[in-house]
């Protein structure tokens, strides 16, 4: 019986609730905590070697039942790719955010399933959607920027295409997780309405989409940790958003506390066993725990079991699939629509190979493979292109390169003047910015940063080549803001290529020559100053979080950007007319003619933002509520519709814990950017 239970077949969703209360009824109660506790138990040594020898080269295992053949969730990590094995490295999600392109990011977590699946995981943990309240933020690399309806369009990508695969999808991590370094002492302190429309709607974007599981956060929300905090796990997310999936801890340190965890809704204590296990079975019988607490976690499990791992599969999973070329190839095109062009002074880019024979490329970090830290998103992909590596393949023949690392800056100058054109690259690399493992016993890889800015030694280089040449291109790498007052006037041009990857390199170098038009655009604001963003203390016990950040703070005080949320520029150019709207079945259609004004083929990220200026409560000046990524020919002109439902023009009344939509006349922008300056804008009555 149990063997034909758990074959692949194609159940009914009313199939799958009936089979997995029946299950539930033959199970002891040892049985149904194991459901509930990681298949290893915790020692120091474990969580040694785990940091030591490796963070998930294997599956971690969670309600393995040989008696009763229910099988274990395997977990993977991500999310530039999947962490076991050697699978395929794609740009960090910051990165894949740029590109605003959400049919590439199904395809890319499509990928992600089938290498999962081919080695052994059915659970992936890679979804990411914490907002980006500061930029200093560590792990900022790991997520799809400050806005949260991109946030909620690309995590929902992400979803559909893991789970098309029968691989449960975890978001993460649940809930206000927005720093590094405190993130397991730090209590964040926000509003209802703060909490609702900014920390949260991507969350419920992805639940919405199916996610199977939601992994809990490190920190405290009001007072009591996200792991033991019974408001975020039962009431808003399993009973105000009907959630059916299931529940795990953060790993290790994600609960303290088996009998508040339980109650709560933590449903898996991941990847060890500490306070589940025979404590949380010793829980029960002494009567401190009702058994229907546990019984309610176990449900959740075991439909989510039946629901994906024992679903009929639409192909066949093979080790040969892993870092297969054709996935290598979607990480090459990932990086070359996910780069950002921010300036492009007299036209220097594309490199004119006609005219440009001797190129300096400068900086350490052309040479060095740099995919992103080396925490948990760790992807031990078995080669990385460098930018210098790139550029040889792809013109080493046709023009001279004379590389430089830096460490001279004599021999810097003497490069960089003997050359027709400069290529810096700078930026940042792992241990300047990503997961703090300090209490896991590595306190050498990142953290959240306390500059915004390139490193002392790196802006040296940098000062030094441009100084000395005045065609002098600056490629940034990074996973988040890179602040450059100092030197952006000077620099012919500015190309954020991000962790790009491992096929980075060479999509840089494409980009570079021109055999790739780049149409990325920023998923956050660029600050002119530091002092224009929200607080940030990378140590704090307790803090505050705001319900304005990122490109409604700089609307609603009237900050000048350096580079406003969404911008980014191509080698062709486009302009915006005839915007027109209708409103039909609670549905605001919005239309825009675009045109290509170039002589080149262009994608361009049409972005739609609704106004608030009339609203009787405190809003923003606009939000962000829908975008297209389109292709254009030299001259072709496509109009461009996007729809909006009215339920996004909501705001959350914390006095009547509604969503109310105000009678009022909104804005409708539409536009290249969130720049004001670059908005057609028009009103609708609702």
């Amino acid at each position: 019986m149990t063997v034909k239970i758990w074959q692949r077949q194609k159940r009914t969703e009313d199939e799958i609730n009936k089979l997995a209360r029946k299950i539930l009824a033959k199970m002891t109660l040892e049985q149904k905590v194991n459901q509930m506790s990681g298949d290893s138990f915790y020692t120091k040594e474990a969580v040694d070697n785990m940091m030591e020898n490796g963070y998930n080269l294997e599956p971690y295992y969670a309600g393995q039942d040989e008696e009763l053949g229910i099988p274990p969730i395997a977990f993977t990590d991500g999310p530039r790719g999947i962490v076991i094995g050697n699978s395929t490295c794609f740009p960090v999600s910051m990165a894949r955010a740029a590109s605003w392109d959400i049919g590439l990011e199904e395809r890319i977590a499509d990928v992600m399933g089938i290498e999962a699946r081919a080695q052994g995981a059915n659970y992936y943990g890679g979804v990411c959607i914490n907002l980006l309240r500061h930029p200093a933020w560590g792990r900022a690399q790991e997520t799809f920027g400050e806005d949260p309806f991109l946030l909620g369009e690309f995590g929902s990508a992400q979803v559909r295409g893991i789970q098309s695969h029968n691989v449960i999808a975890c978001i993460k991590h649940f809930a206000v997780n927005s720093m590094e370094n405190a993130r397991f002492k730090v209590d964040v302190n926000l509003d209802e309405r703060t909490l609702r429309e900014v920390y949260l709607p991507h969350f419920k974007r992805c639940i919405d989409e199916g996610a199977g599981s939601v992994m809990s956060a490190y920190n405290k929300v009001r007072g009591k940790y996200c792991g033991h905090n019974e408001y975020l796990l039962s009431k808003v997310l399993k009973e105000d958003w009907n959630f059916d999936g299931f529940v795990i801890t953060d790993f290790v340190f994600g609960m303290y506390d088996g009998e508040k965890a339980a109650k709560a809704g933590i449903d898996i204590e991941m990847p060890f066993t500490m306070h589940y296990g025979d404590k949380l079975k010793k829980l029960v019988e002494e009567k401190k725990i009702d058994e229907e607490v546990i019984d309610n976690a176990v449900l959740r499990i075991i439909r989510q079991k039946l629901k994906f791992i024992t679903a009929e599969d639409k192909q066949n999973y093979d080790i040969s699939m892993v870092a297969c070329k054709e996935h290598r190839g979607l990480a090459r095109e990932s990086a070359e629509k996910s780069m950002v062009l921010l300036k492009n002074q007299n036209n220097i880019l594309p490199i004119n190979t006609d005219e440009v024979k001797k190129v300096a490329v400068i900086g350490s970090l052309a040479n060095t493979p740099n995919t992103g830290d080396r925490g948990s998103s760790n992807v031990r992909n078995e080669y990385t292109v460098t930018p210098l590596e790139g550029i040889k393949n792809l013109v080493g023949r046709d023009i001279k390169i004379n590389y430089q690392d830096g460490s001279d800056l004599k021999e810097v100058a003497r490069v960089a003047s003997a050359a027709d054109l400069v290529i810096v690259i700078t930026g940042n690399r792992t241990g300047d910015e990503g997961e703090y493992l300090e209490d896991f016993g590595d306190a050498n890889n990142g953290g959240d940063r306390d500059s915004l800015t390139i490193a002392e030694e790196e802006y040296e280089i940098l000062d030094t080549a441009i100084n000395e040449n005045e065609n002098s291109i600056v490629v940034l790498t990074g996973g988040s803001v890179i602040m450059m007052e100092e030197w952006k006037e000077r620099a012919a041009a500015i190309l954020i290529a991000w962790y790009s990857g491992m096929e980075g390199g060479n999509a840089l170098a494409r980009i570079l020559f021109g055999e790739v038009n780049p149409s990325g655009k920023l998923p956050f604001t660029i600050p002119s100053s530091e002092e224009e963003l929200p607080f940030f203390d990378k140590d704090a016990e307790e803090i505050n979080y705001g319900y304005y950040h990122g490109y409604t703070l700089f609307d609603k005080e009237k900050y000048k950007p350096a580079f406003p949320f969404g911008y980014g520029i191509s080698y062709t150019s486009y302009s915006y007319d005839n915007l027109q709207t209708e409103l039909k079945n609670e549905v605001i259609t919005v239309n825009i003619d675009v045109k290509n004004q170039g002589d080149i083929e262009g994608e361009e990220v049409v972005q739609y933002y609704v106004g608030f200026s009339n609203s009787k409560v405190d809003r923003p000046l606009k939000l962000l509520k829908g975008f297209k990524k389109i292709v254009l020919a030299p001259q072709e002109t496509k109009t461009v519709s996007c729809d909006i439902k009215i339920d996004e023009l909501a705001y959350y009344n914390d006095k009547t814990e509604k969503w109310e939509i105000e009678d009022i006349e909104y804005e409708i922008y539409a536009g290249p950017s969130s720049d004001n300056e670059d908005l057609l804008a028009t009103k609708i009555n609702i």
